[in-house]
């Protein structure tokens, strides 16, 4: 490892000679990752700013196999001493540990031979005085909407850019740029008649800043969706239809999405266990995972394996097609990865999800509200009462109550029970909103039928 190339930023010779010292210590096989990047991040309360931070960082994840032996670890001090005793370490550390017969690389046949450009990568710079001023922005319209918003959590701009690197002794080397822009409002509103408060949110994701909505949009948004919620009440218990807005929606899909990850199903700690070409779900349920979609949020050309990313059917007219898995878990199960490996910088590979959502259909939120005579339109859910296992569900809530398919008035304080596995089959209406603000998204559902706990 020259200097010449630690001051060039090499990183994909610098990822090849670690690999090759790491094969000289003794290492069988070995992977590496070397992530670059920046970060800012602002935080304006009531046109002060509260708290800023900005960052720029390098770190090089190793991992080797010594046989069926492995270890990880990391660095962010790239001179050639530092990085020869991270090698000798990480190799020491392999041979000590207990060997594990499902470990190692994925085949070499596995590897991606190629990637197309995604979008990912804004080169976009902005100053910090700019980020700044998109946070008051925001802000100042959220309190401008109406005189009930008394004061405010603040309002959150965030950018990042980076690369990422991912060698492997496979003789794998692949690289890609990603960058992400995010603005999000929190304002408080007083009730004049009680002087009760209420708090809500808005916020926007996008991997290229052109593509965020204005602050003042944002804003105003966030005071609609808090004003909307004074005057909140408490509602008898009953069984009522549910609709579950995009942003509870798209909860409810994570935990889809946490059942199929091959992880818990190996431990066997998912109530989707042996599930697969079963109905799971409505036939108006269909799930992709897809790595490949052009700019979006969970999108990248090769997994953290250095296999390539695909879009993965999960769920196709209510029957469970694939899991999520990486290397490891997929041979626990006895399956091949479905090149969703998602990796940290010093730490084995796991699975995660890249662009995970549910087809929308035909109906507007509007319509499946009006289909509904009496029940619970959610838009807030609190706390984390399910259990992976058995798929119980229980969780508290807040939204609006419908009466005569009209939302009616806010309810607080009330609980929201029943099973994942009967509440997937009882999806009768899925809307037509789809939006990605995360790499887990879903539109407007409704639910035939679930136990809401009040009074």
């Amino acid at each position: 490892m020259s200097d010449t190339l630690q001051q060039t930023n090499g990183y994909a010779q610098l990822a090849a000679d670690v690999l090759a010292r790491a094969k000289a210590c003794g290492a069988t096989e070995a992977d590496i990752v070397v992530a670059d990047g920046e970060t800012f991040s602002v935080q304006v309360r009531v046109g002060v700013v509260d708290r800023l931070s900005k960052a720029r960082e390098k770190r090089l994840g190793l991992r080797v196999f010594v046989g069926k032996r492995s270890a990880c670890t990391s660095t962010s001090d790239f001179s050639i001493e530092s990085l020869h005793r991270l090698v000798d370490e990480t190799c020491t550390l392999a041979k000590a540990v207990v060997a594990d017969e499902v470990s190692g690389l994925p085949d070499a046949s596995q590897m991606a031979a190629a990637w197309p450009d995604l979008d990912l990568y804004d080169s976009t710079k902005l100053n910090p005085d700019h980020q700044i001023e998109l946070a008051k922005r925001a802000e100042a319209a959220a309190m401008a909407a109406d005189q009930r918003i008394t004061n405010s959590e603040g309002a959150d701009f965030d950018s990042s850019s980076g690369r990422v690197v991912l060698g492997n002794s496979h003789g794998f080397i692949g690289e890609y740029r990603s960058s992400s822009f995010s603005l999000a409002v929190s304002p408080i509103a007083t009730d004049p008649a009680s002087g009760g408060m209420q708090r809500d949110s808005w916020y926007e994701v996008q991997r290229k800043f052109l593509k965020l909505s204005t602050p003042e949009s944002i804003g105003q948004e966030a005071a609609r969706r808090t004003l909307r919620r004074l005057g909140g009440r408490k509602v008898a218990t009953k069984r009522v239809p549910v609709i579950f807005d995009q942003e509870t929606a798209g909860s409810l899909l994570g935990n889809l999405c946490s059942a199929v990850s091959g992880y818990g199903l190996y431990k066997r700690a998912s109530f989707l266990l042996d599930q697969l070409g079963n109905r799971i779900a409505s036939d108006l349920i269909t799930v992709y995972d897809d790595g490949r979609m052009f700019g979006g949020l969970g999108s990248r050309p090769f997994d953290g394996e250095g296999l390539a990313t695909r879009k993965n059917t999960i769920v196709e007219r209510g029957v469970l097609k694939s899991y999520l898995l990486d290397t490891y878990s997929g041979k626990k199960l006895g399956l091949a990865s479905t090149g969703n490996a998602s990796r940290s910088v010093g730490e084995s590979p796991s699975v995660g999800p890249t662009n995970f959502y549910l087809v929308p259909g035909s109906k507007s939120p509007q319509e499946m509200i009006a289909s509904v005579k009496d029940g619970l339109y959610v838009t807030e859910l609190i706390g984390f009462g399910i259990n992976m296992v058995t798929g119980d569900y229980s969780r508290g809530a807040c939204g609006y109550w419908i009466e005569n398919g009209e939302l009616a008035y806010p309810v607080e304080e009330i609980t929201i029970a029943g099973n994942l596995k009967q509440m997937f089959q009882d999806i009768e209406m899925v809307g037509n909103d789809l939006v990605f603000r995360s790499r887990v998204a879903s539109p407007t559902l409704k639910l035939a039928e679930l136990m809401v706990a009040g009074n």
